[in-house]
């Protein structure tokens, strides 16, 4: 499969999961301590929202991806 068709692909399923999902969210660790023997840490949700431009945007690229090939 070549370079080209695969981006393509890849560029319309995230443009279509960030229209479906909106965002995505994820756990990052942000605070450690350790007191001795005990180890304390605080973990944070974090949600990153996909704007709907940038999903609409994704498909039309991957879209243009595949139906306009370069002649060779």
């Amino acid at each position: 499969m070549p370079i080209r068709k695969l981006l393509a692909i890849v560029l319309i399923v995230a443009g279509v999961m960030g229209l479906v999902y909106g965002g995505f969210s994820f756990t990052s660790e942000t605070h450690q301590a350790d007191f001795g023997p005990l180890s304390l840490s605080v973990d944070e949700e974090e949600y990153v929202t996909v704007p709907i431009w940038a999903g609409l945007g994704a498909i039309v690229i991957g879209v243009s991806l595949l139906l306009f090939r370069k002649e060779e």
